[in-house]
C-alpha cells in the first residue's frame, strides 16, 4: 500500500495588527519569482529533513529556504518550527554573501513571540 506525502503544515508569521509581511513580499514579486520560492518551499515542506542546497540551517532554531530566480537574484525564506509546523518569519532578496544581522534577530524576535 503507498501512502501519499503529507507535507508539514506551513503559515506565515502575522503580526498583532493581522500583517502577513513574508506573504506581503511574496506577493509583490514577478509570477516566475513566486513559483520558484514556493516550489522551493513545498520541496522543505515535503521532504523534511532537506539540506543543501535549498535547505541551511542558520542559528538560534531558524533555517532558511534557499531559491535561486531567473535575474540572477538568490531569494531567502527564514523559518522556524513550532508545534510541528513550519512558520514562514522573513523573506528578502540577498544583497551580500552573508545575511544580515537585522534580517536574522527580526527572524529570532518574530519566532519568540510565536513560541511564548
Amino acid at each position: 500500500m503507498t501512502g501519499k506525502l503529507k507535507p508539514i503544515p506551513l503559515v506565515f508569521w502575522r503580526s498583532v495588527t493581522g500583517r502577513e509581511p513574508v506573504r506581503e513580499w511574496l506577493n509583490e514579486l514577478p509570477r516566475e519569482d513566486q513559483r520558484i520560492i514556493g516550489r522551493d518551499i513545498a520541496k522543505v515542506q515535503f521532504g523534511w529533513p532537506i539540506g543543501l542546497p535549498i535547505c541551511r540551517p542558520l542559528s538560534g532554531g531558524l533555517w532558511e529556504v534557499r531559491s535561486s530566480l531567473p535575474s540572477k537574484r538568490e531569494a531567502r525564506v527564514l523559518f522556524g518550527f513550532h508545534d510541528s509546523t513550519l512558520i514562514a518569519l522573513d523573506a528578502f532578496i540577498k544583497k551580500t554573501t552573508a545575511t544580515r544581522d537585522d534580517d536574522l534577530a527580526l527572524a529570532r524576535q518574530r519566532l519568540k513571540e510565536t513560541v511564548s
